[in-house]
């Protein structure tokens, strides 16, 4: 059964690749339809009542396809405006119409399956029905979408892939994600966008999360709430509406401390584990603890002088600044007793001493500055670190990754102050992490990414030197609800989802900060250790939530499910259900209305002033602020739903002559590189992001000033006068 699953896969990516003419697709879509329509209203099949349900839902996938071909139709001869240039095809509005193909392009071959296979004695009739009703469900949900993109070409100006000056329309659509059906693109449906690949590893994703977030919450050991999860996913793999269900209903209402917990369960003692033995081997691996005190460093414009750089002070006063230093060679400097004093690492690291055959490289010309991503509140260094060894290993250079400070408790400037801090410190010290920083790099992805850039605007405002480039991987660079056609994508990703994306922004502009309890480590091996009847207690709990939800299989532990078992019949009742809640303040054309949760989301509005400071959201930078900035790299992926945010960035930094260059990937979702080694496009992806930093390493710049020695001299500045 799996091999036929990849089969079918196999042959859906391969007829989306010799089929994305939208026209052959919507013909082959018609034809299909009506191939269904005409043999399954013959006499004498079997499955009658599941022939009557095909009928109807293949009638409503024609009607949806009739309505979406011309409108498919005027966004290809426009949407190539909206690119950053004509070897970079990439934007929001392609984006949708690739998914929209691949959503019909599934249809099509479930319709062909159906058709050849219907009076097999092996067509599992009610299953294969429940996959076409959960495409037209979710072909009915992107068709709304297309039509809310419709209004933000109708809208904005030419080229413009935000509606900066709208909040109206910004607020509308927010409105409009709020109440709008996304449970059926979780279910059955779940990732059909993506690679193939990376299908089963999203489906694990989602059953994990709903499974956590049903035991969420609840007193229990670590190994007890594994083992509670464990037996309550069953319900989750065999239901995929109610998978789908119960995940819309967790990122609708869920708080932000339960996003930390799971987004932190990577570095959990196992799961950390497990991903140290899978990934690259390194000689130098081990964390740092920076004391507050104030910096000197030279001034990028006269190295006669230098620029005072005080420790982090936000929201607290002074504290330290965490880092992790990782070299897949030891270096000169790095088995130094004035590095290992700010070690916190218990045993102390490797050093020529302990492991006399180990040999010493000399320093390494260059240095890599990372910033990891996680919405600004969750992960660290070590959930990153997979891919820093092979970055590492690959680019022979020894990286210093930030572990800045979490919000909500430490929301905007505290990580600005911190990564800045740090990267200057790096500069003053380079000398004891295995370089002469001669090239350095800065590199982060999504919230790492946004680092990058502001810790780079504030290396300029404060006159000392900058780095040599960034590689900004899926950077968010607006940190707002402002409508964008990508941005319409988390009503339907797994990953992003706007409820989530709107929380971790509110926590890092300090909407949402409140004293939170630091989240307890889960699942590690010190469980074992614990009360044996606590831990009892938690299997026999987990054992009869399991058994109920199958004699219940309405139950669910977070309440009443949005939809009924399968939620394109219940079509007609989640709209009016919604309706009662929330009059949609769309126009659509007439007729067509999208499904309607009964579950609203709330969905706070990014309204704080702090959201537009040019150091949170530095797409809204003004030039000035911008103007001096290194070569920036980014590498987005056309699924993403903040790849307009790449764009646009891009974008504004072409047209005010600063160098830039833009990748866009096919098939992956925002975040790829914690995917690496997952699928052949995420390793391949990753590649591009290391030839990326390969680049800004061994650029030449002929004209590239003779870079100042990082030591104090007899005079110093204030950069702010």
């Amino acid at each position: 059964m799996q091999r036929g699953r990849s089969d079918s896969n196999r042959n859906i990516k391969e007829e989306e690749d010799a089929d994305m003419d939208y026209k052959v697709v919507f013909a082959a879509l018609e034809t299909v339809c009506e191939d269904n329509i005409s043999f399954l209203c013959g006499s004498d099949l079997p499955y009658g009542a599941v022939a009557k349900r095909l009928v109807t839902c293949m009638r409503q996938i024609q009607e949806h396809g009739r309505a979406l071909e011309p409108v498919v139709g005027s966004f290809t001869t426009v949407f190539h405006h909206y690119d950053l240039d004509a070897e970079t095809p990439g934007n929001g509005y392609r984006t949708l119409v690739k998914v929209l193909l691949s959503c019909l392009m599934h249809i099509i071959h479930k319709g062909r399956y159906i058709a050849s296979n219907y009076n097999s004695a092996f067509f599992r009739a009610d299953h294969n029905a429940s996959e076409m009703e959960a495409y037209c469900s979710a072909l009915c949900q992107l068709r709304a979408l297309v039509h809310l993109a419709q209004q933000l070409i109708n809208e904005n100006e030419c080229g413009q892939l935000y509606s900066l000056q709208d909040g109206d329309l910004s607020g509308r659509f927010v409105q409009e994600y709020s109440s709008m059906h996304k449970a059926c693109f979780y279910g059955r449906c779940l990732g059909f966008q993506f690679s193939p690949t990376l299908r089963p590893f999203l489906q694990t994703v989602v059953i994990s999360m709903v499974t956590y977030g049903e035991t969420y919450g609840k007193q229990q050991s670590g190994l007890g709430l594994a083992a509670l999860s464990l037996l309550t996913s069953g319900k989750y793999v065999i239901d995929p509406e109610l998978r789908g269900a119960e995940f819309e209903r967790i990122t609708q209402n869920l708080d932000m401390q339960f996003w930390k917990s799971f987004w932190n369960l990577t570095e959990s003692g196992l799961l950390a584990g497990f991903s140290r033995i899978a990934s690259t081997p390194v000689q130098v691996n081990f964390t740092l603890t920076v004391p507050p005190v104030t910096l000197r460093l030279p001034l990028a414009s006269d190295p006669s002088l230098t620029a005072t750089v005080s420790p982090p002070i936000a929201h607290w006063g002074p504290g330290p600044v965490h880092m992790r230093l990782i070299s897949c060679e030891l270096r000169e400097g790095q088995e130094s007793e004035e590095l290992l004093a700010y070690s916190r690492d218990t045993p102390p690291p490797v050093t020529t001493s302990h492991l006399p055959w180990v040999q010493k490289q000399p320093r390494s010309p260059w240095l890599l500055i990372h910033f990891h991503g996680g919405g600004f509140v969750a992960q660290t260094s070590r959930s990153h670190e997979n891919y820093l060894r092979t970055w590492s290993k690959e680019l022979s250079v020894p990286i210093l990754s930030v572990d800045y400070s979490l919000s909500p408790e430490a929301p905007f400037p505290r990580a600005l102050e911190e990564c800045f801090y740090a990267y200057c410190w790096a500069l003053k010290n380079c000398h004891l992490l295995g370089s002469t920083a001669e090239r350095v790099c800065l590199a982060g992805d999504s919230a790492g990414g946004n680092l990058c850039i502001t810790v780079s605007m504030k290396a300029m405002s404060s006159g000392i030197r900058v780095a040599d480039g960034i590689m900004a991987a899926y950077p968010a660079t607006l940190l707002t609800t402002d409508a964008s056609p990508s941005r319409l994508l988390t009503l339907i990703d797994p990953l992003l989802p706007l409820g989530v994306l709107t929380k971790c922004i509110n926590a890092y502009a300090g909407t949402d900060c409140q004293t939170v309890e630091r989240a307890v480590g889960n699942g590690s091996l010190g469980a074992l250790g614990r009360d044996t009847a606590a831990l009892l207690g938690d299997l026999t709990q987990g054992a009869s939530n399991w058994i109920q939800s199958f004699l219940d299989p309405m139950r669910t532990t977070g309440g009443a499910r949005s939809l009924s078992s399968s939620p394109w019949r219940s079509e007609s009742n989640a709209t009016h259900g919604a309706t009662q809640n929330c009059e949609s303040n769309v126009d659509y054309p007439e007729g067509f209305e999208p499904l309607r949760s009964k579950i609203l989301a709330f969905v706070r509005p990014t309204s704080c002033p702090i959201i537009r400071n040019p150091f949170v959201s530095p797409l809204l930078a003004p030039d000035d602020m911008l103007r001096g900035l290194p070569p920036v790299h980014i590498v987005a992926s056309a699924l993403d739903a903040l790849l307009d945010d790449s764009v646009m960035f891009a974008k504004k930094l072409r047209g005010m002559g600063q160098p830039v260059s833009l990748t866009v990937v096919e098939d992956l979702p925002h975040g790829f590189l914690a995917l690496t080694q997952l699928a052949k496009e995420t390793d391949v992806a990753a590649t591009i992001c290391v030839d990326e930093m390969r680049k800004i390493f061994q650029e030449e710049n002929p004209a590239l000033r003779k870079r100042p020695k990082m030591e104090e001299t007899s005079q110093s500045v204030d950069p702010s006068g």
